[in-house]
């Protein structure tokens, strides 16, 4: 146990250089994924050895963990609602992933056998049975990528639903199409009749996962119906997630002690049933999508880094040339049974030429069935899985940066824009031209800000005796922000209605990048998404609650921060001068009635002290009188 936990502590210290690392390759517009997948295998056996083999093993546990979120993320992302004006491009695209990609792979797969090593030298039966059990695996997606780039991106439209809609099903249905594969298999390569037991036990197998999906939801649901706290919420459904896998495992070893064939069924399949069942038919789907967004991320980090520790760089060194045909025969078929799919449901030719990208990444999935050949056919089942583990290599590799691409030329990401340059001029843009808008502009003109309020046409007058330039406009539109200039803003403060102020913030975020975005929020039920944007959230009902709670404890600082003590005021400034780079704050020559309060670095926070060395790009907070203030704002930028 002492080991074990050893393992789990080196193992989330990992976690955070992944997440660091993963940050590199952003820069150079790869997935974050494909960080993950870089940093576990550099971090993993085969390289510099800090996850060793034996603590792979032990962290697999992770593995179920996360495939058991991965599928409850899954079933989540199919609500009915959202796919059915795609319903019928989902499930042509579904048909000719299943079809056209199935019956390509295992032709060529069986063509290709006298080139395959352990297929070279088996009869006819036996290459068919290998080459349907690879097509089968070939048609494995995985969703956890396909939610990972969505997530990253922020995509969302046609594209992107048809993209996750057929990742979903057609992972339920390969899960099926292996089940009889893997039946058929056994028979054709021991030479045996089809035995009808076995149908039926596959048959029960099936409706088995679907009814512990079904109680899961009901305990899902019961969960969230009791007054536990939220977190607590979480990780119980996290748990219970985890459970079907473990019972999962354990069913299968004592029916195998027990029974000739063993009795399998499958907990992704569970999952996904039990996530589907609580986003369409109940109450919490809300609720059940704020977990998924929030866990989502540490999952994520989590899984995609195990996964490339598990990889074994040295399997890839000896079957590369077989693994590199095979990854092009899946290529080829995943674009014939995309084009076919597509041409059938009268997609637009867009859709048709890109419509196989987001289906090439392969994870856990596929891992999982060429584990289960490797066990049943322990002759051969080595080099299938070598060769097939490769091959996912491959796929997840050149995968999520086709499906990254891919919803860039459709126009479908929605990535935050590129914060517009300083110009010595701090602009602030209101957006709300009442009582606390008026009076925030003249606060903030008294402080050397351009402050400018933008209302609709007709509806708000300009304040009398106000010198504040008042912009009207017919609608809340980009190009009419554009004539305002709004990309000059350093912030912009949101006092409309919460649904006029999430479209706002949802354009700026995309559009204009500006980095400062305040929002009056009415209705606490929107805080995620105005949060998942990066805006600085004020909400009345608790904001006067907080201000007298900080008065009574610190009522000095307060005063500070408030600008109620005489000429001491707050600021914000970004160190933009690249001679500030490095320099300790002791060595700074700053007006002696000015004092730094804090550093916001790459969105940490930091108490500064003397050793602490300034870096560009900083948001140094100070406090001082406005010629000291003034004086260090030219110093820093």
């Amino acid at each position: 146990m002492t080991q074990f936990f050893i393992y789990i502590l080196g193992f989330i210290w990992v976690l955070f250089a992944s997440q660091h690392a993963s940050r590199f390759f952003q820069k150079v517009k790869l997935p974050l994924i494909t960080g993950f997948l870089v940093a576990g295998m550099i971090c993993g056996p085969y390289v510099l050895g800090f996850i060793p083999q034996d603590a792979v093993s032990d962290l697999l546990f992770v593995n179920d963990l996360a495939l058991a979120f991965i599928a409850l993320a899954a079933g989540n992302e199919l609500f009915l609602k959202n796919i059915r004006t795609q319903i019928r491009s989902i499930l042509w695209n579904v048909f000719g992933q299943l079809v056209v990609t199935f019956g390509f792979s295992a032709l060529a797969v069986f063509l290709l056998a006298d080139y395959i090593p352990f297929m070279s030298a088996m009869g006819v039966t036996s290459k068919v049975a290998v080459s349907i059990l690879i097509a089968t695996i070939f048609i494995a997606r995985s969703p956890s990528s396909a939610i990972a780039v969505i997530n990253e991106m922020r995509a969302k439209g046609p594209f992107t639903q048809i993209s996750i809609g057929v990742t979903v099903i057609k992972d339920v249905l390969v899960i099926l199409l292996f089940a009889i594969c893997f039946s058929m298999a056994r028979t054709l390569i021991s030479g045996d009749e089809m035995d009808p037991l076995i149908l039926l036990l596959l048959v029960a197998e099936l409706f088995t996962a679907v009814f512990i999906g079904y109680g899961l939801a009901r305990l899902i649901m019961l969960v969230f119906n009791t007054k536990l706290p939220v977190l607590v919420k979480r990780l119980i459904i996290l748990a219970l997630g985890y459970a079907v896998f473990f019972v999962s495992h354990q069913v299968a070893h004592f029916s195998t002690d027990w029974t000739a064939t063993g009795f399998h069924y499958e907990p992704l399949l569970a999952c996904i049933i039990a996530s589907f069942y609580v986003t369409n038919y109940s109450r919490y789907r809300v609720e059940f999508q704020r977990f998924i967004e929030r866990f989502g991320p540490g999952i994520y980090v989590a899984f995609f880094t195990l996964t490339g520790a598990t990889l074994s760089i040295d399997v890839l060194r000896h079957v590369w040339l077989v693994a590199l045909i095979l990854f092009v025969v899946r290529l080829l078929s995943l674009v014939l049974g995309s084009v076919s799919g597509m041409t059938l449901a009268g997609d637009p030719p867009l859709f048709r030429k890109i419509g196989w990208m987001p289906f090439v990444t392969q994870a856990g999935v596929g891992l999982g069935l060429a584990t289960e050949v490797a066990l049943e056919f322990p002759e051969w089942g080595g080099e299938f899985s070598s060769i097939i583990i490769a091959v996912i290599v491959l796929n997840q590799f050149i995968g999520p940066p086709l499906f990254k691409w891919s919803l860039m030329k459709v126009g479908e990401a929605k990535l935050p824009a590129k914060s517009p340059e300083y110009d010595g001029q701090r602009d602030v843009f209101i957006f709300g031209p009442d009582i606390q808008g008026w009076a925030l502009a003249r606060q903030l003109s008294k402080h050397g800000w351009n402050a400018e309020v933008v209302g609709l046409t007709g509806k708000y007058e300009q304040a009398e005796s106000s010198s504040i330039l008042l912009h009207q406009l017919e609608r809340f539109e980009y190009e009419y922000l554009e004539s305002i200039q709004i990309e000059k803003a350093d912030a912009i403060v949101l006092l409309l209605s919460d649904e006029e102020n999430l479209k706002l913030c949802n354009m700026i975020f995309e559009r204009v990048g500006t980095k400062e975005v305040i929002v009056r929020l009415n209705n606490h039920r929107l805080f995620d998404q105005f949060h998942s944007l990066g805006a600085l959230i004020v909400e009345p009902a608790t904001a006067m609650v907080s201000l007298l709670d900080q008065f009574v404890r610190s009522p000095v600082a307060a005063s500070l921060l408030l600008g109620l003590e005489g000429e001491q005021h707050a600021m914000d400034i970004e160190v933009r001068d690249k001679d500030m780079h490095g320099v300790y704050i002791r060595d700074l020559r700053l007006p002696s009635d000015t004092i730094i309060l804090s550093i916001k670095r790459r969105g940490d926070v930091l108490v500064p002290h003397g050793y602490t060395r300034l870096r560009v790009g900083d948001i140094v907070s100070i406090v001082g009188s406005n010629e000291s203030r003034e004086s260090v704002r030219l110093k820093f930028e």
